[in-house]
């Protein structure tokens, strides 16, 4: 059977089938880690290991001479990011209430959904789609994205100055493995060498056990189709600027940015950390929590999808035009 052939065939597959069963397991055996217990639900729900392990071969695959292109790519696209989910909130604080819309198709649609679905990147998605579309310089551009996670940056745009704690360590311990891996791979070039193809093989392990923290249940409840519609927003809106962004300052195919137009798992525990410490937002905290889970699983679905149509349409032959001798080109003139 050729599982791998038919796998490569769909969109960002190598992610998105793996994530999909996952979500199958999620949705119709959400017993199964804990009945099955030991390695099996260490593989189900091991999220945060794998994905440790997996910065640390990505951190251990770049070169030097070439920390200079992620961090260029990293600022890029966080600082276009948080630009775009700033903007928008602007735009849409002039015509929402701080309660929410009441009535309506877009009825529980508040400005915290809107921020805490447009300010995060699926850090774990974008890395791993930039292996199959991308540079291994560009996969390692999440480094900077973990600047975005937990209920920070939110609030920040939501205006909420000084009602938020900032633990430093949190950040640096997202980033260590990248670095340590980093440090290893330089120091030795036989170590970057042993690391580097674990780089791709832990994207199935990681996007399947992603899936299993994916509920597809939540896809009919009765706010699906705002979820859907903001989900889509979300792509549109922010991966318009950072399509633009990697372009024209960090020197890609818009590639990258199409890549990093989703919203953050980690993103669906905002409202409620936010209204926590800002009441004003407890009323609808709830709804903006539901909102923004479908757009998690939606931009999950459709961002590879798209990444991988830009990079055939857009992103390939460009690639290719690179490395085309500079004695060819002259010759074809």
């Amino acid at each position: 059977m050729k599982i791998k052939d038919a796998i490569d065939k769909i969109p960002g597959g190598l992610m998105l089938v793996p994530l999909f069963l996952g979500a199958l397991c999620k949705t119709f055996i959400p017993w199964a880690p804990d009945y099955f217990a030991g390695f099996t639900k260490g593989m189900m729900t091991g999220v945060i290991p794998i994905l440790a392990v997996w910065f640390f071969c990505m951190g251990a695959s770049i070169k030097l001479n070439a920390a200079g292109t992620v961090l260029r790519k990293s600022g890029t696209i966080v600082l276009t990011k948080l630009l775009a989910a700033w903007a928008i909130t602007i735009v849409a604080a002039m015509f929402i209430p701080a309660e929410g819309i009441q009535t309506g198709f877009f009825a529980g649609l508040s400005i915290l959904a809107i921020v805490c679905a447009m300010d995060m990147t699926n850090g774990g998605l974008y890395a791993s789609l930039m292996q199959t579309y991308g540079t291994k310089e560009e996969a390692g551009a999440f480094v900077l994205t973990s600047i975005e996670s937990g209920p920070l940056m939110s609030m920040i745009i939501l205006g909420a100055s000084g009602a938020a704690t900032f633990e430093p360590q949190i950040y640096v311990g997202a980033v260590l493995p990248f670095i340590i891996g980093f440090v290893l791979g330089n120091l030795d070039p036989k170590l970057r060498e042993f690391f580097s193809p674990g780089g791709m093989l832990m994207i199935p392990f990681f996007a399947f056990a992603l899936g299993n923290t994916i509920d597809l249940n939540t896809l009919i409840s009765p706010l699906a189709f705002l979820g859907i519609f903001l989900a889509i927003m979300v792509i549109i809106l922010t991966g318009i600027p950072l399509i633009l962004a990697d372009k024209y300052i960090g020197g890609g195919t818009g590639t990258a940015g199409l890549a990093a137009s989703s919203t953050a798992g980690a993103a669906a525990a905002n409202p409620v950390a936010i209204a926590a410490v800002a009441p004003q937002f407890t009323e609808v905290a709830k709804t903006a929590t539901t909102l923004v889970a479908i757009c998690v699983i939606v931009t999950s679905i459709l961002v590879p999808i798209l990444t991988g149509i830009w990079y055939k349409k857009f992103g390939k032959g460009k690639a290719e035009a690179k490395d085309v001798p500079l004695s060819s080109k002259a010759a074809a003139h």
